[in-house]
């Protein structure tokens, strides 16, 4: 889909990709009294616009990945603050 392509109800659902987040979506749009109607939208819109750039970038990365290719980009390697954060979770009893 084009990004001439107008934004709608149903490609803000479409564009979401999750079952779930889309049903989010559209119990909070149709819910949503008349006058706050277009700020929910333009929530959703941009949403839904972050949503397939992300889903861009990473068909992007996969492609240098696919082809053994160093990825594009400064990359931080947070595994060890990932788990020093899950062992403290664990040792609180949470996980």
């Amino acid at each position: 889909m084009s990004s001439d392509t107008p934004w709608t109800i149903e490609r803000i659902h479409d564009a979401l990709g999750n079952p779930t987040l889309a049903q989010r979506f559209l119990s909070e749009i149709n819910k949503t009294p008349a006058h706050e109607l277009l700020t929910v939208f333009a929530k959703w819109q941009r949403i839904a616009q972050d949503t397939i750039a992300s889903v861009e970038r990473g068909h992007d990365l996969a492609e240098y990945d696919a082809r053994g290719e160093q990825l594009p980009g400064e990359w931080v390697d947070a595994t060890d603050r990932v788990q020093a954060d899950a062992d403290r979770i664990r040792r609180r009893g949470a996980a």
